[in-house]
């Protein structure tokens, strides 16, 4: 995906790309409010060789872009914190001011990219505030797009407007379908020219995790020969995010069985919906199994196993059908650093082998729900294949197929061309579909019933690129309604008709849909 003309905003004829280079690191006293909520900052407990401790450079004259209610009230916000004079949070979430408790850092982290050893990394553009203890639990608090960080290497420490809105919408779309991931605040905005492509405008997501942990963090400390370091976060991990393992025999070991067995059910999940990540690198990988860093991410449109939703992925290493296996993978790096700890590669070995089971299991049942089979039965995953197999011969819509599965008619001589109509192949759908109706006889299966299960396992609407590009071209025209309309729908995506919705957000993608290019800069 191209970036956009610059948007007509406020300011935008005082500012020139350069002047991000000088801009003024907030320095002013921190914001003092009856209404911020409580601040915790565990991670710095850590210490310095975890991390560098530094304010965010801010944007210029920002403004609103966009607002998720529902993460407000995870995090225990008043309903107006957005315009409250005291708050400031335009002036917080743009990297402008702090409120008093926060302590903004940058973490450092290794990882592998893309199969390679990238040596060090770290938040580049992410700026960590602190712990928010909320009512539901504390939650972690992250700025993107606030300036430089000492692991920025060649880059900016920017975020742009583009990027920004496809990371906010996925977030909280990806909580609507139900699938772990990291949340989204807000976004904010400004006239601050960034180069990318094209010359775009800058903005800040404020994003929102239990932990921003990551595969990577524990590689940094292995590949370096810090074992302490290693044993320390580790702990942090166990102690504050995972404190089960700790009660178990061999915590350590515990602790990469309950990673392993997270990653193999979020990697179900992601199948499920046809969900592609597009980067799934070591240092994207949530220890807690969330869904993390939204770059170069898609929805299958038509069904095509080896789908590839990165522009930037030229050998296909994260194609749609091949993420399952680089799960493993890269669980295999990640127990590759806990080794100094585990002690025994044999073991390790092992609890990394319950990773297919898992997901398995968990990938079945998911197929299951989405054909409305009320129990399991032997040959349930040759049907499903069977059923995937023909969509692919055929590149059938995904999204479409399974929402309109759920009208399958059981009834003797129903065709059920919903459905039969998106296949070229019909008289191989009929095969199918016979198939599918005797198995659903054996369990004694109500239509009417089914329905309602299948309706909520397939998804009526999903983040297709499409709609996601119709809302940023708005938004570079100072347009922010459809993103605001957009997000509506997403946050309720079973719903049959969820307030603001059209039929184009459920029906096939346009013409010009396929000339969207997402990469690694998206």
């Amino acid at each position: 995906m191209r970036g956009g003309p610059l948007a007509t905003l406020p300011g935008m004829d005082r500012l020139t790309a350069e002047d991000d280079t000088t801009m003024r690191a907030q320095t002013d006293a921190p914001l003092v409010s009856a209404h911020a909520p409580a601040w915790r900052n565990r991670f710095h407990a850590l210490g310095p060789a975890f991390y560098t401790e530094l304010p965010a450079r801010g944007l210029p004259d920002p403004h609103w872009v966009a607002r998720s209610d529902d993460c407000a009230r995870l995090l225990g916000l008043p309903d107006d914190w957005a315009e409250r004079p005291d708050l400031q949070a335009l002036q917080v979430f743009s990297g402008n001011a702090t409120w008093a408790g926060m302590r903004p850092l940058a973490s450092v982290y290794s990882g592998h990219q893309f199969g390679v050893w990238a040596g060090q990394l770290g938040d580049g553009r992410a700026l960590w505030l602190g712990e928010v203890d909320a009512p539901s639990g504390t939650f972690e608090l992250q700025l993107k797009g606030a300036g430089k960080t000492p692991y920025s290497r060649m880059g900016d420490g920017r975020a742009v407007l583009r990027s920004s809105i496809r990371e906010f919408l996925c977030s909280e779309a990806m909580h609507g379908l139900g699938i772990p991931t990291t949340r989204a605040l807000c976004i904010t905005g400004s006239a601050l020219p960034v180069r990318r492509e094209t010359l775009e405008t800058a903005a800040v997501v404020t994003r929102v995790a239990e932990s921003f942990i990551r595969f990577g963090h524990f590689e940094h400390f292995a590949h370096h020969g810090q074992p302490e370091a290693l044993r320390q976060l580790a702990d942090f991990v166990i102690d504050h995010h995972l404190p089960a393992c700790r009660d178990a025999e061999q915590p350590y070991h515990a602790l990469l069985g309950e990673v392993t067995r997270r990653t193999a059910r979020l990697m179900a999940d992601w199948q499920s919906v046809g969900f592609c990540h597009g980067v799934m690198n070591t240092d994207n990988m949530s220890i807690l199994g969330l869904t993390i860093d939204y770059g170069p991410y898609g929805f299958l449109d038509a069904f095509d196993p080896g789908h590839i939703c990165n522009h930037s992925d030229e050998q296909g290493r994260y194609a749609w059908a091949r993420q399952p296996q680089i799960g493993l993978w890269n669980l295999h790096a990640l127990a590759q650093a806990l080794l100094p700890l585990i002690g025994d590669g044999d073991a390790a070995l092992a609890i990394l082998e319950t990773y297919k089971s898992v997901f398995m299991d968990a990938l079945l049942a998911r197929w299951r729900a989405k054909l409305g089979l009320a129990a399991a039965e032997e040959g349930d995953h040759e049907l499903i294949d069977a059923l995937l197999r023909r969509m692919a011969t055929d590149r059938v819509d995904y999204t479409l197929a399974f929402r309109r599965l759920a009208s399958f008619s059981t009834a003797d001589g129903a065709r059920n061309d919903a459905m039969r109509d998106l296949f070229i192949d019909r008289a191989g759908f009929d095969a199918w579909a016979r198939g599918y109706a005797e198995r659903l006889a054996h369990e004694a299966s109500i239509d009417a019933e089914r329905a309602l299960r299948m309706n909520r396992a397939n998804p009526k609407f999903v983040l297709r690129n499409h709609l996601a590009e119709t809302a940023i071209r708005r938004a570079t025209e100072g347009e922010f309604g459809e993103m605001d309309r957009l997000l509506k729908v997403l946050q309720r995506p079973y719903d049959e008709h969820p307030p603001g919705a059209t039929d184009a957000d459920a029906g096939f993608p346009p013409e010009w849909a396929q000339t969207i290019e997402v990469s690694c800069s998206s």
